[in-house]
């Protein structure tokens, strides 16, 4: 069973309130959402439920989404992230020129911001503050307790015009001077205690170069950037809450004096995306990168798109369970097997069906016969590629005398309800034989090195003409034809549900174990043609994507087994 079978939908209250708003005739019967990411990262998870509401809810209304950047940071930012964004809203299905047009930038918008900033100053609703941000942070108290002013609120309009205009001409050094709006220092919502506008950066910018010294904080470049795009729901996650207070103030302000291009854009809050097991957190993945705990943002163990990709996550599934979990008003953390359970339900219907060893065990059938030279004779068992998709085919799969099978899938004394190979147990081999085992050896240390087996003849597709069963089916791989693979196992990244809720600290639960690398595995003829990226499914293991510049080496995407279910059933 399925995500979407095993789970009903969340509500959708944004969708529900745009709908009503183009039944009123708000915003001229306009729908245009933006999705801002600030290029100092990559893209993950958590991002991708942002990008397929903006872009999903622009297209059901026929409106538009903008890609715009929020460069306003010049001391993170980089070119390399914008260039990785786009990339990844492509593989996520949201191309340039399909979905959007050419991305925009707050730093296209810079003149504009800085010319009505200037109008609020000339209004007496900003002013250029001298102290330091210690001071300024401390001074704004804190909730239930008062703010206090600073000295320079009430300096002359006209004195605060000339600092702000000789900060953004590069005469005072970095961080000696803001400009923060006038708003009130006793508010209970302390985003509205004068709030910073500009700070000083002497930073190279990555479009404008060194032709800025001041740049916009978030919250003063958001609203205004909305607003020349001409953008109608403006929708950001929880966080932002307590901040549309001060995005209606600065448009508010601004609408008086009459210059806004077109009708205010409305902000609205929704939840983010929250997983088990999961850290989407920029500043903890970014250490985990640099600290050497994983391979880079692409690491398939990261919750980042591009390791998603790399993992073999189809683009398809992530916005299907986005979609799925819906928009709601609380936040709220769902299971990681449920995000899981779209990408197995996925994989089901499109990825091919081939066999892959990855604890080798050799298996001898001692009366298989040979050629007239003496030589063991191959033959070619035709198996289908995918029961769940006919037009996919079939492949040959060479069998001869000599097999590999999982050593898992072999004890000399078995337990109880154990049914795969043992002394004197017969089984299937996948689409080819059955077989028993008639001995087997060891080294000096008791390890099983080699098993014995015959085949009856008269069971080719591993059917029995008298009508007899067996429990059990096994893979193989023939050891002449075998080709050598590496492939890689992952656990969890982090083992707590919710991570660092024990301790504080979410890299005490990083798990230590969370990969395993496996070498010298056999996997059959027909996986030397898988291309790169694409996922297959190795019988009775799992999903796994071929690595994109190693050939041979698979990870596990998923397992078989649908932990969604197991979930759900405890659940009752």
């Amino acid at each position: 069973m399925s995500g979407s079978e095993a789970h009903p939908p969340a509500g959708d209250f944004v969708r529900e309130l745009v709908a009503a708003d183009i039944e009123r005739g708000t915003f001229g019967g306009r729908v245009r959402t933006r999705f801002p990411p600030e290029p100092n990262g990559y893209l993950h998870i958590g991002h991708a439920k942002a990008i397929t509401v903006d872009f999903e809810l622009a297209r059901e209304f026929d409106g538009d989404c903008n890609l715009r950047f929020d460069d306003t940071n010049p001391d993170t930012e980089d070119a390399s992230y914008v260039e990785a964004i786009v990339a990844d809203l492509a593989w996520l299905g949201y191309e340039r020129g399909e979905s959007y047009d050419e991305p925009l930038f707050a730093s296209d918008y810079f003149d504009q911001l800085a010319t009505w900033a200037e109008r609020l100053i000339e209004d007496g609703l900003a002013y250029v503050d001298e102290q330091d941000s210690e001071t300024i942070s401390a001074q704004r108290g804190g909730y239930g307790n008062p703010g206090i002013e600073s000295p320079h609120r009430d300096r002359p309009s006209s004195e605060s015009l000339d600092l702000f205009r000789r900060m953004r001409a590069g005469e005072y050094a970095d961080g000696s001077k803001v400009l923060r709006a006038r708003i009130d220092m006793q508010a209970e919502n302390m985003q509205l205690r004068d709030p910073i506008m500009y700070r000083i950066r002497e930073t190279e910018h990555h479009r404008s170069g060194e032709t800025w010294k001041v740049y916009p904080t978030y919250d003063w470049a958001h609203g205004q950037s909305d607003a020349i795009e001409g953008v109608t729901h403006s929708l950001c996650t929880l966080e932002f809450d307590s901040h549309r207070p001060l995005y209606d103030w600065y448009l508010d302000r601004l609408s008086e004096r009459g210059e806004l291009p077109a009708e205010q854009p409305r902000q609205t809050e929704f939840a983010r995306l929250a997983l088990t097991h999961t850290v989407t957190s920029k500043r903890i993945l970014r250490e985990m990168v640099e600290s050497g705990r994983v391979d880079g943002w692409d690491d398939a163990r990261m919750p980042t798109l591009r390791g998603l990709r790399r993992r073999g996550y189809p683009a398809e599934s992530i916005r299907e369970f986005c979609s799925f979990v819906g928009v709601a008003r609380t936040n709220s953390r769902n299971e990681i097997e449920l995000l899981e359970s779209f990408v197995r339900t996925r994989l089901n219907a499109i990825a091919l069906r081939r066999m892959a060893v990855l604890r080798p065990l050799e298996v001898v059938v001692a009366n298989w016969p040979t050629d007239d030279a003496g030589e063991p004779v191959v033959e070619h068992m035709e198996l289908v590629n995918n029961p769940e998709d006919e037009s996919a085919g079939t492949r040959s799969v060479p069998f001869t005398g000599r097999l590999w099978i999982e050593r898992d899938d072999f004890i000399a004394d078995p337990p109880p309800k154990y049914y795969r190979l043992s002394p004197g147990r017969e089984v299937r081999l996948r689409g080819a034989y059955l077989v028993t085992c008639t001995g087997y050896e060891t080294d000096d240390d008791g390890e099983v090195t080699r098993v014995e087996v015959s085949y009856d003849a008269d069971t080719k597709g591993g059917t029995a003409p008298d009508g007899r069963k067996v429990r059990s089916t096994m893979h193989w791989v023939s050891a002449a034809h075998a080709l050598d693979g590496r492939v890689a196992l992952y656990d969890r990244l982090f083992t707590a549900e919710i991570p660092g809720e024990r301790t504080g600290d979410v890299l005490d639960d990083l798990n230590p174990d969370s990969v395993e690398v496996l070498t010298g595995c056999r996997l059959e003829p027909a996986l030397g043609d898988t291309p790169p990226r694409d996922v297959v499914q190795f019988e009775r293991l799992g999903y796994f994507a071929h690595d994109p510049d190693e050939a041979g080496l698979f990870h596990r995407t998923v397992g078989l087994r649908d932990e969604w279910a197991n979930i759900r059933k405890r659940r009752g």
